[in-house]
């Protein structure tokens, strides 16, 4: 009876360690984005507790008035995800990125360089939320995306945000990010988290 007892144990061990093999190769570990029927992409719950990664600024007044981006970028990788590229240095299937948007602050900004001048210094500080972004790495969904990645937008307004929002046609983002970005339509050149993740591989 100890023996069998023993024996089985040893099998159960072996069909789980096997599951968790294949989970991990085929990307299932993953936590991906929720869906509606209608295709539409609910907001991510509890996005600001990802890995913050990075956080560019194009602010207008260094960019003729009229940057494409003026905002900060607050960037945050969903968990799992990150755990994967750092392991990896891949996006798995599945990927989820946030791209929360806030306002330079403004207190008496110089008018040439958009800067103010605060107890640290002159310089940019961050202001009110005014958008959420989100992309999704899913070829099985999103195939006729290049890189299987779709862009969606709950507004560029501040908060509360849309509940739900569908993808961007494709020459919104993709085009963009295909010939700009560094790695797997990411623009990882920018966030020193993912570079220090890929140096280590």
């Amino acid at each position: 009876m100890k023996k069998a007892t023993i024996l089985l144990t040893i099998s159960a061990v072996a069909v789980v360690t096997a599951a968790a093999f294949v989970q991990a190769d085929g990307h299932g570990d993953i936590n991906r984005a929720s869906f509606n029927d209608d295709g539409s992409v609910n907001i991510p719950e509890g996005y600001r507790q990802w890995v913050f990664v990075g956080a560019p600024l194009t602010p207008n007044a260094l960019n003729g008035g009229a940057a494409p981006f003026p905002e900060y970028h607050n960037v945050y990788v969903e968990p799992s995800a990150f755990a994967y590229w750092e392991a990896n240095g891949t996006f798995p299937e599945g990927t989820q990125i946030v791209k929360e948007l806030t306002l330079v602050y403004e207190n008496d900004n110089d008018p040439e360089t958009g800067a103010s001048f605060e107890v640290s210094g002159v310089g940019y500080q961050q202001g009110e939320f005014a958008g959420l972004e989100l992309t999704v790495k899913d070829n099985e969904r999103f195939g006729d995306m290049p890189g299987g990645w779709a862009y969606f937008s709950f507004g560029h307004q501040p908060e509360p945000y849309a509940e739900t929002a569908v993808a961007f046609p494709q020459e919104s983002c993709n085009a963009c990010h295909e010939a700009n970005a560094q790695d797997d339509f990411v623009f990882t050149q920018f966030y020193p988290i993912l570079r220090a993740a890929q140096g280590s591989q």
